[in-house]
Order: C-alpha cells, then sequence, then structure tokens
C-alpha cells in the first residue's frame, strides 16, 4: 500500500521526467515538427473546401391552420430530402451553423381545391430556395410531389379481416382466430369511402403454433384513407387433437320398398381426430356410414365398399374399418313391408 508521501514522491519524480523530455533538444525538434504538420493542414483543409460537393439534407414540413372537423386521411411528409451542390465552406456552414425552417403551408389556401389537395413543385421549390445562398444549386428534391387527402367527417364502420395465416403445431389445431377490436372507422373522402369494404391487417405467417397466440398488428394502409383504430390485436386459439373410435352401423340409402341391405358386419368403427374443446360434444349419431342402391347395382366385387354420408366439421383424419363387407340384398314381402309401416304408426 502506497502512504500519501510515497504518491507525492512518485508525482513529482513522474512531473520532472515529462519536463525533462520536453526541455530536451529532441523534443523542441518534435514539437516544431508537430506545427508545422498542423499549419499544413489547416491549408490543406482551407484549399480542400473551396472544391464544389454535393450533400443532402432534410426539411422539415408542416400543415398549420386545419379546422378541427377535419380528418386528415392521407398527411403531408414528415420531411422532405434536398440534394445541393456547393463550395465545401457553404455546406460546411448549412451542417455546422445552419438550421433549416420547417416549409409551412397553410390549409386555407387549399380549400378551394377538394379534398385531395396536391401543391404545386414550384411552390415548394420556392420556399426552398428561399433558404439557401445564391450560390447553392438545388439538384433535387425527394418527394418531388407533395399532397394530402382530408374528410370532413365522413365515416362508416368495416369489419377487420385477417391478412395472414397460422399453422399449428404437430398434434394441434387452430380452433379460433379472433380480432380485437373485430371492426374498426374509416374516414376518407366519400368517393373512396364507398370503395372500402373491409380492413385488413398486415401480412403475417406463423408456424408451428402449440400454445394461444397474441400479436399486436397495423392495419394494412390506403391511400387517402384513415382506420381508427389504426392497429388490431389478433389472436390464434389452438387446441389438442385426440383419438376417438365410435361403432356405427351400416345404412342403405335409396332402397326401393321392399328390398333391406344387410352387412356383415352391420356395425364398423369410425376413428377420428377430435380437439379437446369438442371431445365429449362428438357423437357416434353424428355419423352416417352407408351404401346407396345404385352403388350397390354397379357393384361388381363380392364386397361393398363404405362411404362416410355424413360427420360433424369438429372430426378429421377420419377412417372406416373395415372400408368393405359382405352383403346380401334381403327381399321382404309386400305384406311385412305393410305391417311394419303400421306397426311404425
Amino acid at each position: 500500500m502506497f502512504d500519501r508521501k510515497n504518491i507525492k514522491r512518485y508525482y513529482l519524480i513522474f512531473v520532472r521526467q515529462i519536463r525533462n523530455f520536453l526541455l530536451s533538444t529532441k523534443s523542441r525538434e518534435f514539437l516544431i515538427f508537430l506545427f508545422f504538420v498542423f499549419v499544413s493542414l489547416c491549408f490543406w483543409f482551407l484549399q480542400t473546401m473551396n472544391d464544389t460537393y454535393q450533400t443532402e439534407f432534410k426539411i422539415p414540413v408542416r400543415l398549420k391552420n386545419v379546422p378541427k372537423e377535419v380528418v386528415m386521411t392521407s398527411e403531408l411528409p414528415k420531411e422532405i430530402r434536398v440534394k445541393v451542390e456547393d463550395r465545401g465552406t457553404v455546406l460546411l456552414n448549412y451542417m455546422l451553423g445552419r438550421t433549416f425552417f420547417p416549409l409551412t403551408f397553410n390549409f386555407e389556401d387549399y380549400q378551394e381545391k377538394g379534398s385531395y389537395v396536391r401543391i404545386p413543385q414550384e411552390e415548394v421549390l420556392k420556399k426552398i430556395s428561399t433558404q439557401l445562398n445564391n450560390s447553392t444549386q438545388l439538384l433535387s428534391v425527394y418527394p418531388d410531389t407533395l399532397d394530402f387527402i382530408y374528410s370532413k367527417g365522413v365515416a362508416k364502420k368495416v369489419p377487420v379481416a385477417v391478412g395472414g395465416e397460422v399453422s399449428a403445431g404437430r398434434q394441434y389445431y387452430v380452433s379460433e382466430i379472433r380480432v380485437i377490436p373485430d371492426s374498426v372507422v374509416v374516414y376518407a373522402p366519400q368517393g373512396v369511402l364507398n370503395t372500402v369494404l373491409t380492413a385488413y391487417t398486415q401480412p403475417f405467417h406463423w408456424t408451428n403454433v402449440t400454445d394461444t397466440l397474441r400479436k399486436h398488428l397495423n392495419l394494412q394502409k390506403l391511400h387517402g384513407v384513415k382506420f381508427v383504430p389504426s392497429s388490431v390485436d389478433v389472436m390464434a386459439c389452438v387446441d389438442m387433437y385426440s383419438e376417438k373410435t365410435f361403432e356405427v352401423p351400416v345404412v342403405g340409402i335409396g332402397f326401393p320398398q321392399g328390398k333391406v341391405l344387410r352387412t356383415f358386419p352391420s356395425k364398423v368403427q369410425v376413428t377420428c381426430q377430435v380437439g379437446l374443446k369438442n371431445f365429449k360434444s362428438v357423437k357416434a349419431s353424428d355419423f352416417l356410414v352407408g351404401v346407396s342402391y345404385a352403388d350397390v347395382l354397379d357393384n361388381k366385387s363380392e364386397k361393398l365398399t363404405l362411404t362416410l354420408r355424413r360427420y360433424p366439421d369438429a372430426a378429421t383424419h377420419i377412417r372406416i374399418n373395415p372400408l368393405s363387407v359382405d352383403y346380401l340384398i334381403e327381399q321382404q314381402t309386400v305384406e311385412k313391408v305393410v305391417k311394419k309401416e303400421e306397426v311404425a304408426e
């Protein structure tokens, strides 16, 4: 550990060494060399700054005196980029010592031009030129045209549609996609407003989703249209698949009176995948496995191929086992048929 006396002694030694170095002959020669290098750099810099260069500046844009009842559906850009050419000293003055004033336009000057206003380029260039030196050459302005669109309170409500895709992970499925809020208010000039029927979210593609996913998305922009709000929440709800098996009877469809279809076996197993949300609600009676009389007539095999005639929307990946069965057509007498009808009555 250093005490105060040691610190002071080492400090004095260090200062003495620096002083001795600066007062030495080699040190003086080195300092003189650095001085002339600095002077040379100054002359080179001044000579260089007299050359002509090109550079780009940003100038703010403002629109004033907008009435309260007016809704801007497409506003002026916040700033424009100006490319100029001049001597380096003038450009350096722009960069370091001069601030460009915003290009200000008065809304009241353009009310007679309708809801779509285009500001002449000559007017924009004139406002820019007043802030430039006479020697400065204006090369380009971006954007080269300024316009804005407004609406005087004309609006309507439109639904919001999802503009993307959601794919679930393995053993999962997308049970529901919600948009919050499901509708937005759209402002636009009357002619444009009539063409807007739906607001779409920005495109997206979510893959391998295994849990409820919620994200905040902006709505797709339309020129001259303003959505309120301009963004929504999109929620993708997923559910897990579970397999379920039912015994479903085989039914003859469209058979004439007196003919009955007998299959062996008379019932088949129907296996499907159902989401846990709908697992209890799906029943065997929701399925219909049958063979039409026309299929029987066209059949040239000893077995009948079964067809799933009805199934609930909640069931997917449906399989029938067995897919084909033995059969026979039983001919019933008219009396038996009549008796069965009377019993049914």
